[in-house]
């Protein structure tokens, strides 16, 4: 009987992407799993998954960080207690020594890329701890192509060793009933009207010049406002301070986090949503944003073409211009942005879970069949 570990310690709010991914790929592989197959997930005690039960499913607490040094003999004692034949970690901080075949997704390089925003140490530790990661595993997976390209580029790793799978959005991201987005802006208080961005302000994101963007758009666009939400960090204050020096922060409603049951909701009530990050491992977001029916602008960088498709309005992130022409396009052409709905959805129902899932559990078995041939 063929088991297969999935650590899953990374689906807690320190890692809210990793987590999402971890998360919907555990539920979404228990289903694919063949009659002989079993697959043990562990978690932190501390955030139970929601997953379903079963004698093919066995979840495991670990009440172990990635980031302790702990894990380096707990993980393969478990995996020998379990006697799990493959290993997947979802994190670059993992156990280095499992003594079984050991596969790793890797997201970004964001580190790497954007030097200027993290410290030596910080750059060096990811330098070093994902050589580390790449020197043990059998197999490395990446969450879209550009990611893929970037770390064959950047490490010495053999092509047909790393696969590019892609994410999906959720299966909650749907467009909402109108009475669901209407007890949504009234508890939130949002406009009427409104282009949305969702996602962290971290500097990679390109928020300060989203909101010079806006400084030009909200003035021949007055029934609009721009609506920030998401993870927001206290270390970067940047975009708020620039909407504050151009007099435009009435212009603009900062949200915060909200909870993962109000997003489709938001989605669904904005009229546009805007993506400039400057680089993305996959961009979520922006598909997200498609399965609930909104029309998309969004950056021509990284991974984000192959996500958005021909379904987005593509810019150019580094030129204001283009960025403001990408919106003025849509807020001023309304049968745009209703081909954009209908393109985004059908382009958001190429990607899946089960897909993800299926292409996953493929590697497993390759893996556990070398293990088997080589026994």
């Amino acid at each position: 009987m063929p088991r297969y570990a999935l650590d899953a310690r990374t689906a807690t709010p320190h890692f809210p992407g990793i987590g999402r991914y971890v998360t919907n790929l555990a539920r979404a592989l228990i289903p694919q799993l063949a009659s002989d197959e079993h697959l043990i997930v562990f978690f932190d005690p501390a955030y139970p998954l929601d997953m379903p039960s079963g004698d093919a499913v066995h979840s495991q607490a670990v009440d172990v960080s990635p980031f302790s040094p702990r894990q380096q003999w707990v993980i393969p004692r478990l995996l020998h207690k379990h006697k799990a034949d493959v290993y997947h970690s979802a994190y670059y901080l993992m156990p280095y020594v499992t003594g079984i075949p050991t596969l790793l997704t890797l997201y970004d390089l964001i580190p790497i890329h954007f030097p200027e925003h993290s410290t030596l140490k910080a750059r060096l530790l990811f330098r070093w701890t994902t050589r580390l990661a790449l020197r043990v595993v059998r197999h490395t997976l990446t969450i879209s192509e550009a990611t893929r390209r970037d770390f064959l580029a950047c490490f010495p790793l053999r092509p047909e060793r790393i696969t590019a799978i892609p994410l999906a959005a959720d299966p909650a991201f749907t467009p909402q009933s109108p009475d669901t987005v209407a007890a949504l802006r009234t508890h939130y208080r949002l406009p009427d009207r409104f282009i949305l961005y969702l996602g962290s302000n971290k500097p990679h994101k390109n928020l300060v010049r989203l909101i010079e963007v806006w400084a030009v758009v909200q003035a021949e666009a007055p029934n609009y406002t721009l609506v920030i939400a998401g993870a927001w960090s206290p270390q970067h204050p940047e975009p708020r301070q620039r909407a504050q020096a151009l007099g435009i922060d009435n212009r603009v409603c900062w949200l915060g986090p909200l909870p993962d049951a109000d997003l489709p909701a938001l989605y669904t009530a904005a009229d546009v949503f805007v993506f400039p990050s400057l680089y993305e491992g996959f961009g979520l977001p922006v598909l997200e944003a498609m399965a609930c029916g909104t029309p998309v602008a969004c950056a021509n960088t990284s991974s984000l073409p192959e996500v958005a498709g021909e379904a987005a309005v593509l810019f150019e992130p580094t030129r204001t211009g283009a960025i403001v022409d990408a919106l003025r396009r849509l807020l001023g052409d309304a049968g745009l942005r209703a081909d954009l709905r209908q393109r985004g959805l059908a382009q958001a129902a190429k990607f899946s879970w089960v897909r993800t899932a299926q292409e996953t559990l493929a590697l497993y078995r390759v893996e556990n069949h070398v293990l088997g041939s080589s026994i």
